[in-house]
């Protein structure tokens, strides 16, 4: 029975072996190098060494694996047969070598042959000192072949290996721009160590169009520096602290209940900063309304019924589920189709809901209430088609409230009051109009108006009822002026 010991032949510069690796060579029974392109094989020649290689199986192996599968048997066949093989690879045994790596899984747990594997230097040591890289902050070495197997995040810098031709670049190039932007700054590597190296830095979709690529091609992609993920663990923590025993008084007796309208000024705080277009006001509020939803998460987890952790595990599943043209094979053709499949896959999670109209919170404002309502009914088919009997609809309520008003019967009145209402947000969904942003922009528009109209009777000197309506009108026309400015 022979034995096996295994060699590198380093990065390129014969002047970096070792002496124990040139002894190795010069003295071996039978020398085997994986491949004659390799730079020092050149030294190896001149040295009058004789060795043989397996060049001729990579044009007659259908893959790389199967390739370095075939090598791998041989020299444990030779081996096997009474030979003591030198197997010599390019870099260093044990960095990036899968014949190595197929070597000693096959003889695991046999006692012959005997291995050996001798260090030596590889590329990376050489590209360390190139582009200064620190291998104690992480780093990933991978096979060009092997990058399918990479994970969609990976906190190092990665080098990538054996990009043999122009093919083998362009799928690397590929898979990587799976993982990364595609213009993403990387270092082109070749002939390191070698006195026409060449280090330059390209955008990832330029790798497979560069010209020199060949055996002594490598990759280096420094890590992709993401933003710090926000923490929400200190709020929460807080909130804990503050319903604590000896924590505020208040915070400890509140419920969900007590809560409630301070959840819905939240919220309208949130849109009052929207609509002034105030970004610090909208942070400041986000924070606000944040709070009331950690707020609510504490007190069902004190009672044993959910987290926070559930609460974003819950919508985040919710997302994924409603959002299958994006994370799944469904395809659509606009926002419209993304709607249809939402409201579809809502009555699969929500079969208890047997009406159209199931589901709207009663507690909503009144006008939103009603649009909505009468949103689900449009779904269904309960709706005009076009707007002419919607105006129409608008003056029979109007019509039928002036009735109403003429018996002076207050019930009748509220009824027809309501039913014109209810109308007119039917109109507005046919204008393609929000009935509540509507009236709340009509209510800050009589605000600034209804100031400006104060602001010139204080000046005036006189009282409110020494004016008359028309006189105020004029103030309240000249409001309108400055508004549009005209004054």
């Amino acid at each position: 029975m022979g034995s096996i010991t295994i060699v590198g032949l380093g990065p390129g510069r014969p002047g970096l072996l070792t002496m124990e690796v040139w002894e190795l060579l010069k003295n071996a029974g039978q020398l085997i190098i994986r491949t004659g392109k390799h730079p020092t094989v050149a030294a190896v020649v001149e040295q009058g060494i004789k060795f043989t290689t397996y060049d001729d199986l990579y044009e007659k192996t259908e893959s790389f694996e199967a390739l370095y599968d075939e090598i791998s048997d041989d020299v444990i066949a030779k081996a096997a047969d009474g030979a003591d093989i030198v197997y010599a690879v390019p870099g260093s045994p044990l960095v990036a070598e899968r014949t190595v790596v197929l070597i000693r899984e096959k003889l695991a747990g046999r006692p012959e042959p005997a291995l050996k594997i001798l260090p030596g230097m590889s590329f990376a040591e050489v590209m360390y000192s190139r582009l200064g890289i620190d291998p104690i902050e992480g780093l990933t070495i991978i096979d060009a072949m092997d990058l399918s197997r990479l994970p969609e995040e990976w906190p190092t810098g990665l080098i990538v290996t054996q990009i043999y031709d122009g093919l083998t670049a362009s799928e690397a190039k590929l898979s990587l721009m799976e993982l990364l932007p595609d213009d993403y700054e990387v270092v082109y590597t070749h002939n390191l160590a070698l006195e026409d190296e060449s280090i330059r830095r390209i955008p990832l979709y330029e790798l497979d169009r560069q010209p020199d690529i060949d055996h002594l091609t490598s990759l280096y992609v420094p890590p992709l520096k993401k933003p710090a993920a926000f923490e929400l663990s200190p709020l929460v923590e807080v909130m804990k602290t503050l319903r604590s025993p000896g924590g505020c008084p208040w915070d400890i007796a509140q419920t969900h209940e007590s809560l409630r309208r301070n959840l819905i000024e939240e919220c309208y705080e949130v849109i009052e900063a929207i609509e002034a277009k105030d970004s610090h006001g909208l942070c400041e509020e986000l924070g606000d309304l944040l709070m009331q939803i950690v707020f609510h998460a504490r007190m069902a987890e004190e009672a044993g019924f959910f987290d926070m952790q559930e609460v974003i595990d819950g919508i985040t599943e919710k997302l994924i589920r409603r959002h299958p043209h994006v994370f799944g094979e469904v395809s659509v053709a606009d926002a419209a189709e993304v709607l249809v499949n939402w409201d579809e896959i809502k009555k699969r999670e929500k079969p208890e809901r047997k009406s159209a109209i199931d589901g709207i919170p009663i507690q909503l404002p009144a006008l939103i209430y009603a649009e909505k309502v009468q949103h689900k009914a449009a779904k269904v088919g309960f709706d005009w088609c076009e707007i002419g009997p919607v105006w129409d609809k608008c003056a029979e309520e109007i019509a039928e409230l002036k009735e109403a008003a003429a018996e002076k019967d207050a019930d009748h009145i509220e009824d027809e009051f309501g039913d014109l209402v209810f109308a007119i947000v039917n109109l507005a969904r046919f204008l393609k109009v929000d009935p509540e942003l509507a009236l709340r922009r009509a209510n800050k528009k009589f605000s600034r108006r209804f100031k400006v109209v104060e602001q010139k009777v204080v000046e005036s000197g006189r009282d409110w009822s020494e004016y008359t309506l028309p006189q105020l009108d004029r103030f309240w026309e000249e409001a309108k002026k400055l508004e549009r400015g005209e004054a």
